[in-house]
């Protein structure tokens, strides 16, 4: 565990340096990536990662929870996956004469929900509840879940057979939508040349925990957005609700969730305020998979039109 040093903003700088290099060492060549994924953590939100298999989504996930010290569960998501094998099931125990409840892999603080497109609906909706409240609800019991709470789920966009694409109530769960790409000539090289992923995830030590998160959350919070970046914020997501091609816009918990990810940005970036650079770099990944079209084009492509039609004032 990392030392027990103050929690002064420059102490979390400092750790949280260490924290992006460390995991940049394992997830070669995508600092971007990389650095979106840590500004979803510390804004509080969840992360989908829509890619082909072997980009390195499972690597980047369990760096993150090596990283940050967070307990790490991983579902593989089938058609036969039912909610109490994500949640956890009451179980009555003779003894006793009472039902004791055995919690699921969801009582986690990170949990990797790997390719969600290939649970049914009923299952995919018991992330519902944990995402958005924290807490789940077996039995008319209320659990509360642990704390930080973080869902990196996964999909193939290609590979469709025998999935059911995520409703758009549980897409607006996710904060951002990344995906990670082939890596480029130089990162493949050193891929090649270097160790095994898995020893070196192996290998990995927290740089941070619960508390600097925790911190750092707060921190990000604090970040100053001016009338003026909000009037930004306001007219991109109005510019979304009026578009020809777009038939549902962004709706204003979309508008808080980019406020807070730009604030988490702007703090990763060195600074305290918020500029319509952070907006902008957070707008695809937020905003894509939230965008429905009402025709032709796709939500990135969507996403980048509202970009360049809007103009910073």
């Amino acid at each position: 565990m990392p030392p027990a040093t103050p929690l002064t903003e420059e102490n979390l700088r400092q750790r949280l340096d260490a924290a992006l290099a460390q995991v940049n060492q394992v997830l070669l060549g995508k600092p971007r990536q990389v650095k979106l994924a840590f500004a979803c953590l510390i804004a509080g939100g969840h992360l989908l990662l829509e890619d082909v298999p072997g980009v390195g989504k499972t690597t980047l996930a369990r760096a993150l929870s090596s990283t940050f010290a967070l307990d790490f569960q991983r579902v593989q998501f089938t058609s036969d996956l039912l909610p109490s094998d994500i949640i956890g099931v009451s179980v009555y125990e003779r003894e006793t004469g009472e039902f004791r409840f055995h919690p699921g892999p969801i009582f986690s603080s990170l949990l990797l929900a790997d390719e969600i497109n290939r649970a049914t609906p009923k299952t995919q909706s018991a992330l519902l509840e944990a995402m958005a409240e924290g807490q789940v609800t077996v039995d008319g019991q209320t659990h509360a879940l642990a704390r930080p709470f973080f869902v990196v789920a996964t999909q193939n966009p290609l590979d469709l057979a025998g999935t059911f694409p995520l409703p758009d109530s549980q897409l607006d769960r996710f904060m951002l939508r990344l995906s990670l790409d082939y890596p480029d000539a130089v990162a493949e090289r050193a891929l090649l040349n270097g160790d095994d992923r898995n020893d070196l995830l192996a290998r990995l030590s927290p740089q941070l925990d619960a508390a600097a998160l925790d911190a750092l959350h707060r921190q990000t919070q604090s970040v100053t957005a001016s009338s003026a970046l909000l009037d930004y914020l306001q007219a991109l997501l109005a510019a979304s609700r009026r578009h020809a091609d777009i038939r549902i816009g962004l709706s204003p918990r979309a508008g808080l969730a980019l406020l807070a990810a730009s604030r988490a940005w702007a703090w990763l970036s060195g600074r305290t305020h918020v500029l319509p650079e952070d907006v902008q770099a957070l707008f695809v990944p937020l905003a894509a998979h939230r965008l429905v079209p009402a025709r032709g084009a796709g939500g990135d492509a969507l996403a980048r039109t509202l970009l360049a039609e809007v103009a910073v004032d």
